[in-house]
């Protein structure tokens, strides 16, 4: 485990062998660093709305460009909790894509099978969403697929496992779950949601400018 300006990388294993550094500290640390709930709840900075640090809201200083794109492409990073490596390896097949290469890049990211099920209700958080996933606990088309970055595409159904219907994290997330995006459809009595079509734009975080990403990476 390695750390880097106050937070924790841990290094993982792939099943490709390679290894990847994920950020595993305080995720409401994270939070005030970026700027952003990362929970989805808004707790982390609804009492501390300013960088952590002995000194509080006195460290906040005006970024230069480079700083803004960076804590931008950080701010959607980590919303979906994924490597750097992933994360560009994701920017870069965005950008073979037809249209805006921003707003691909996110639809790519919106993709993901742990997003998907998150968007669905099915998990409070992200976080929670790839832990199902891991566990095995998520199948796409009938199929038991453990992979969080597996690319869902349109006309896929998403579902859980018989065995996992009963799970305590599942159903307390539906319960807590006010809002199906457009893009997905979902049938509660079956616990299943179908991916219709990739998002549009207004249906993607709204928090987020996409062209300091773009602009980041083609610096």
């Amino acid at each position: 485990m390695s750390s880097h300006a106050g937070f924790y990388f841990t290094k993982i294993k792939t099943k490709g062998g390679d290894n990847m550094s994920r950020y595993t500290g305080p995720s409401w640390k994270l939070s005030r660093r970026v700027g952003l709930s990362l929970s989805g709840t808004g707790k982390e900075l609804a009492k501390r709305p300013y960088v952590p640090g002995q000194h509080g809201p006195t460290q906040r200083k005006k970024m230069s460009e480079y700083g803004l794109q960076l804590n931008e492409k950080q701010k959607l990073r980590h919303m979906y909790g994924i490597s750097e490596r992933q994360f560009k390896n994701t920017f870069v097949k965005s950008s073979k894509m037809p249209g805006k290469h921003g707003e691909n890049f996110m639809a790519m990211l919106e993709s993901r099978l742990d997003n998907v099920v998150y968007r669905l209700g099915m998990a409070r958080t992200r976080r929670q969403a790839r832990q199902l996933v891991n566990h095995g606990h998520v199948l796409v088309n009938g199929r038991r697929v453990d992979i969080p970055s597996y690319k869902v595409i349109p006309g896929e159904v998403i579902g859980v496992r018989e065995k996992s219907r009963n799970l305590e994290i599942i159903k307390e997330s539906l319960e807590l779950a006010v809002f199906v995006p457009e893009f997905l459809t979902f049938d509660a009595n079956k616990l299943e949601g179908t991916f219709n079509r990739l998002p549009e734009r207004s249906e993607m975080p709204l928090e987020i400018n996409e062209s300091l990403i773009v602009e980041f990476y083609n610096r």
